[in-house]
């Protein structure tokens, strides 16, 4: 198996760009998760905790949508031209969790 290959049984290594902007979104979504306990913990109305927690899932649909980017630009199509039709399966398997 291949170190440069995509998924939770492999390893892909990213540029510092797409490095540091998914470490950066990631950062910022989990600081709006602790922001959230913080509401809850200070009794803080519900509709407000609502609107902040579908931000949170906005946010975390962004991420995806980056990283799957990437995913399809960089590892999907390297192992297509490499002849691994199997990484279709697995991306459309990917989608479909997805889309749950």
């Amino acid at each position: 198996m291949e170190e440069n290959q995509c998924c939770c049984h492999k390893t892909k290594e990213r540029s510092e760009k797409e490095y540091k902007d998914l470490i950066h979104r990631l950062n910022r979504i989990e600081g709006q998760v602790r922001g959230i306990k913080g509401m809850v913990e200070n009794d803080a109305y519900c509709t407000d905790i609502l609107v902040q927690v579908a931000a949170v899932n906005a946010a975390l649909n962004s991420f995806n949508k980056v990283l799957l980017e990437n995913h399809i630009r960089s590892c999907v199509v390297r192992d297509i031209k490499e002849g691994k039709q199997e990484t279709l399966d697995e991306l459309v398997g990917t989608l479909h969790k997805l889309m749950k």
